[in-house]
Order: structure tokens, then sequence, then C-alpha cells
């Protein structure tokens, strides 16, 4: 058996059919782990879910900021202002089963015996894994909860931008989403910057990459993430970043974690992309 964590689809479906059949995946042998962003820009929203829900208890994927998008479209009430990549999924006659599936999908996802943590953007400085745990938990009762309506009209805003445990309500959910599913940069104290999106080494002064953050005290634990299409290539020995652009005309990324390689760490596998959705600016 393998564990493979692929980052982030965004409707590149052919591009991970491609990816999957390289790597040789077998559901009914390997497991797969997805680092969120199924949906959005790409062309093949609609097959990706159909593809990852159909994959059962083969395929482990974690929320990400475009999936909760499509979520809060729906259940917030503002579908038009979905983008157009998403339609299909939308007029799907399967619409319903799909987006019941996507809800209860986790926020996070750790395994113990294996020895990784899967997440979407990052964790905060403040939080050890254990809390970390506790605050996904806490975002995953109300999404499958009966007022996750209510949810998805509060989960909108930059603010707070830093933790703290006496947080509560629409607050407290909002900064374990935005932490969880859009963070890239954070201060020394752990304020978050939701807007920048370019490489280490151009972000604004006093921020730096959430994982370089001193003491952070999820340090030694290994996590798996995406969101971070420009990010390139990490050298600390805890962090796996997988979103490799492929949206962007980069490529589809497949971390073999176990087994992993000589080395310890995860072994990469690329498929390259087409570029559906080229950017306007230099940093998307």
């Amino acid at each position: 058996m393998a564990v493979w964590a692929i980052g982030d689809i965004q409707g590149c479906y052919d591009e991970l059919c491609r990816l999957l059949e390289h790597i040789d995946f077998d559901p009914g042998r390997d497991r797969l782990w997805l680092t969120g962003d199924l949906v959005n820009r790409g062309p093949g929203s609609l097959e990706t879910l159909r593809l990852v829900r159909g994959l059962g208890g083969s395929a482990t994927t974690v929320l990400g900021n475009h999936d909760l998008h499509l979520l809060a479209g729906v259940h917030g009430g503002h579908e038009e202002h979905l983008n157009r990549t998403l339609q299909p999924v939308l007029t799907a006659p399967d619409r319903v089963p799909l987006l019941e599936w996507l809800r209860h999908r986790p926020m996070l996802h750790h395994d113990p015996a294996l020895g990784y943590t899967l997440v979407h953007a990052g964790l905060p400085p403040q939080w050890d894994p254990d809390t970390a745990s506790r605050c996904a938990g806490e975002v995953e009762a109300r999404l499958r909860g009966p007022d996750y309506q209510a949810f998805f009209r509060e989960m909108y805003g930059d603010q707070p931008d830093r933790w703290s445990p006496e947080l509560a309500g629409r607050e407290r959910e909002r900064f374990i989403v935005n932490a969880l599913t859009r963070m890239r940069f954070c201060t020394a104290d752990g304020r978050l910057d939701l807007s920048y999106k370019g490489p280490p080494g151009s972000q604004p002064a006093g921020y730096l990459p959430w994982f370089e953050v001193p003491g952070r005290r999820s340090r030694g634990h290994r996590i798996v993430f995406g969101h971070w299409s420009t990010l390139g290539p990490v050298a600390a020995p805890d962090v796996f970043p997988a979103d490799t652009g492929c949206l962007w005309g980069g490529c589809l990324t497949a971390l073999r974690l176990d087994p992993p390689g000589d080395d310890g760490r995860p072994v990469p596998v690329t498929e390259p992309c087409r570029g559906h959705y080229r950017p306007r600016r230099r940093f998307r």
C-alpha cells in the first residue's frame, strides 16, 4: 500500500487523472490525501468532485477556501457571484449529494500512525497539533450541524487576525477558517496577513511564512499543505507543500508519504499542466 498526498486541483480533472495513472494509484490498495481546493477556475470541477467522492474511504480531502466559497455561494444565497466554471456543479443532477458530501469533509486530518497532519493552508504559530485538531473540530461541527447556512453567511471577513483562546462565536470560527484555509504569512506574534500571495522574500516588512515563525508550537510535527502556488521548495524538515500551481500552468504534484524516500522525506511525482487559467497579476 502507498499513501499519496496531492496538492490543489481546482478543477484540473484531466491532469488529476493522468497523475493518478502516473503513480499507478489503486483505490483497492492505496490511499489518497488531498489538500483541498478541489474546485473553481479549472474546467473540470464537477468531474473532480464526482471522482473524489466515488473513491470513498480510499481518499481523504480537507476543505480549502475555494471549496468553502462554493458552499457559501450555494447555502448563503449568492450563487450568482460564483465563478462560471462552477456552473456545471450548480446545474448537475447530482448537485445535492455532491455538495452534501463536500460540506461533511474535515478541516484537518491527522494520522497518528503515519505521523502526518493534512491541512489546506497551515497552522498559526500559537497552535500545537492538539489545539489545531480541537479548533478544526469546532468548525466541522458547525458545517455539519443544523445551522450551517448561518455559518456560511457569517464566514467571510479578515478579522480577527490574531488568535486568542478567549475568542468566541462567529469571531472564533472566522479566525479558525482563515488560519486553516487562507493563511500564508503572519507576524512573529501570529497576526495573519490574508491578502499577500507572493513567494517568501517578497512579503511586506514584518511578516514571515507561517512555518518560519520562531517558537511555532507545531514545529517538529510533519504537516502537508497546499494553498500556496508561489511558494516553491521549502527546506524545513517538518512542512511539505504540495500546491505547485497546476491551474496556473505549473504542474500537479503527488507526494508519496508512505513509504518515503531513502532520506525519509516524501517523494514527489509531478504531472505537467496546460495552464487553463492564466493569471492577470504577477502573484495569485
